[in-house]
């Protein structure tokens, strides 16, 4: 019976939220409370809420303040000096543009949203795309993987996703994926590099073109002589996070006070900075409380480990016990089935019970998954609104756009899934 109740919990998590029936904040809310009270668990369900919540209001805050954080600094002009001086370096050689796409690209989405990155690095580099003849489905494709690749940073919304779901704190989830990662962002690299050379192959004669007026415009609240301290404070917070000596949530809260005090001392300024960025904030933070009670409600009743008992006795050992390693060769593709809160809240709990049972980690699992899903996979989904915003910023087709970029960001993810096998972050 519980087995029954926590799939039915799935599938219409699944359906009320891919078919965009209801906000995900509302399918993770009611649809577990639904089935716990036809469970019987009317009087149990105040506690498995509040305990779910309980273990998700650290990455709560984490997020609140990262997305705070780094939106401070992108007003303040932070990174306008180097992508000046990167427009600069492209110069009118293709290999180089390329190159400056991907850094670019990963260089803006330290904030995690592919929405500001898109915005950020396509108005910037498309009028030099253009002007030199190069194809914008080539602009897309460098973006789309950079960002991708990107998007498995702690603050990132699939890994606070996957610890939510695991129940694991972010660091112990992400750190061992630290240099899996890192040659994901290589490999990246090296496929610009090579795009790069395709375009200058194909153009015959690339036309000599002044970047300086491409460079950004300067901000209303640029802090250009704030440029070292603001940079120095972004190196100190991802040093302290990666090594571990403070909460994730405490050093964004740190750093965040550090940053607006010092750029916007005065009051009104200060209000002005946290309204830009508090509606992106406050909508994934309400998504992750609400995951909160979804999963206090499945682990609290028993539905997780009954669904992963029943999972057990259909799943034969050779597949049961590399199954983070397949959750891992699958998870880019499925970001083209399942939307990330659906995943993560709704299958990858199941997964890692699963995993488990067969003496496996549920960690080794939740790794596997960030190697794809939603990461490198959701600047090619349909299930994401940041897809649209970059075709529809570098005027592509969806299908053109699929077509270049999906084989691609798998490559990328199964380059990082084999590093990741390599260091034991994901045991084979």
């Amino acid at each position: 019976m519980l087995a029954f109740l926590g799939l039915l919990t799935i599938v219409l998590l699944l359906v009320l939220v891919m078919a965009r029936i209801v906000s995900p904040v509302v399918a993770l809310i009611a649809v577990p409370i639904a089935t716990a009270l036809a469970g019987g668990f009317a009087s149990e369900l105040p506690a498995f809420m509040t305990e779910g919540i309980q273990t998700i209001a650290p990455t709560a805050v984490m997020f609140i303040f990262a997305i705070l954080f780094f939106g401070i600094l992108m007003d303040a002009g932070t990174f306008d000096p180097i992508i000046a001086r990167l427009l600069r370096a492209a110069g009118h050689h293709p290999p180089r543009i390329t190159l400056v796409t991907a850094l670019l690209a990963m260089l803006v989405h330290l904030d995690g949203s592919g929405a500001v990155t898109f915005l950020v690095t396509i108005p910037a580099l498309l009028p030099l795309y253009d002007a030199l003849g190069m194809r914008r489905t080539t602009l897309a494709t460098i973006v789309a993987l950079a960002a991708g690749t990107m998007n498995t940073l702690p603050w990132g919304g699939p890994t606070l996703r996957a610890a939510t779901a695991l129940d694991v704190p972010v660091t112990e989830l992400f750190n061992p994926l630290l240099l899996p990662v890192t040659t994901g962002l290589l490999t990246v690299l090296g496929l610009a590099y090579g795009l790069g050379i395709q375009e200058q192959r194909r153009i015959a004669q690339p036309r000599a073109i002044t970047v300086a007026e491409m460079a950004p415009a300067t901000k209303p609240f640029a802090r250009p002589r704030l440029l070292g301290f603001n940079l120095t404070l972004i190196v100190a917070a991802v040093g302290v996070l990666i090594s571990g000596l403070a909460p994730p949530h405490v050093i964004f809260m740190v750093a965040f006070v550090m940053a607006l005090t010092v750029n916007y001392p005065r009051l009104k300024e200060q209000r002005e900075r946290i309204d830009a960025h508090a509606k992106a904030a406050l909508l994934m933070a309400s998504i992750l409380l609400a995951a909160g009670c979804f999963t206090g409600i499945l682990k609290g009743s028993g539905m997780i480990d009954a669904m992963a008992n029943a999972a057990v006795e259909h799943i034969p050992p050779a597949i049961g016990n590399h199954l983070a390693v397949l959750t891992g060769l699958v998870s880019m593709p499925a970001s083209l089935l399942f939307d990330p809160d659906s995943f993560y809240f709704g299958v990858l709990p199941l997964l890692g019970t699963t995993a488990e049972h067969f003496g496996g980690e549920a960690l080794a699992v939740g790794r596997g998954a960030l190697l794809g899903q939603m990461t490198t996979g959701f600047p090619v989904s349909p299930l994401t609104g940041a897809t649209f915003l970059l075709i529809g910023l570098t005027g592509v087709d969806l299908g053109d756009h699929q077509r270049k970029t999906m084989p691609l960001a798998f490559l990328v993810t199964f380059v990082m899934l084999v590093v990741a096998i390599a260091v034991s972050a994901i045991p084979f």
